[in-house]
């Protein structure tokens, strides 16, 4: 085979990253997504988008993703190759400059159709060839007024916290004992669990959405129970965060908190509603379900 040009795209050139063809089964073609650069009205930069060249003809492409006001990428969001260069696919992402986490986004029946199931394999199977490894597999929800506000269970209450250090000190215990995986990714790391909670603090800031929303719930008896954060992230109104103090875990109040979250997010205008956890957070998931969120797509996750 003749060797391979790995190159950024240029402004004038972002064309070329349609030239692939590709059958749009998985990643954000299938839900319709197209690339666009900035400068075009969408959400890539070119300099932030590889691709891999043989003879001309591109047969690996790769962009990553950040938000409006960020000034280094933050994910890898689209990656595909053409038939028979998953190599060169490898290749692209082990040359490229950003090594950063690897989101897939799957439908959420891709296990059960055979032509799905190979195109997301392969393409995992590539990522990990070039040195990712995977972290997680996620549901990915969506709530509409179609779906009906579940009712509030009553047994806690809500009140904004504008300190950020109080927020900081209940994510510590938040993710003390957590099943998520990003969070025990960050607690694994050198920064501990002091890194793991800054993060996700981290995150609510990013989001545009106000810093009024967050909030904490309280116990009848005036003891913190966990935190709810309605949010807005650069695509739409998403729950942003739901998180139990381990003492008041037990008693079912991450469903409490996901339905204030809703009915907070549904006050605001919300015409639907994001969210996702991880497929072995079987109690938020449940939570999920019994709130009337829907399963829309499956995320898989290499780090």
């Amino acid at each position: 085979m003749t060797d391979l040009v790995i190159r950024a795209l240029g402004q004038s050139d972002a064309q070329l990253f349609d030239s692939l063809q590709d059958p749009a089964l998985v990643g954000r073609a299938a839900f319709g997504h197209r690339y666009a650069t900035v400068a075009a009205g969408g959400d890539y930069r070119p300099e932030w988008t590889w691709v891999a060249l043989r003879e001309g003809t591109v047969v690996a492409r790769a962009a990553w993703w950040g938000g409006p006001d960020d000034s280094e990428p933050i994910l890898l969001n689209w990656f595909d190759f053409a038939d028979g260069e998953d190599e060169a696919g490898a290749e692209l992402l082990r040359r490229a400059p950003f090594h950063l986490e690897y989101e897939l986004i799957l439908p959420a029946d891709w296990r059960e159709v055979p032509e799905i199931t190979a195109a997301a394999r392969s393409r995992i199977a590539a990522a990990t060839a070039a040195g990712l490894r995977p972290l997680v597999e996620r549901y990915r929800y969506r709530w509409t007024p179609d779906d009906g506000l579940p009712a509030r269970p009553g047994r806690l209450t809500f009140r904004p916290e504008p300190d950020d250090a109080v927020i900081l000190d209940v994510l510590r215990r938040v993710h003390s004992v957590t099943l998520d995986a990003h969070a025990r990714k960050a607690i694994e790391g050198p920064g501990g669990l002091e890194a793991a909670a800054q993060e996700e603090l981290d995150f609510f800031h990013w989001c545009p959405s106000p810093r009024s929303w967050w909030q904490l719930a309280y116990t009848p008896d005036g003891a913190v129970a966990g935190i709810h954060v309605p949010a807005h992230n650069p695509s739409g109104p998403c729950i942003g965060f739901i998180g139990v103090v381990p003492e008041a875990r037990g008693h079912g109040y991450g469903y409490d908190l996901l339905v204030e979250c809703t009915h907070f997010l549904a006050e605001q205008g919300a015409e639907y509603v994001a969210g996702a956890t991880d497929r072995g957070n079987i109690p938020m998931a449940a939570a999920f379900a019994r709130a009337g969120h829907r399963i829309t797509q499956e995320l898989v996750h290499l780090a």
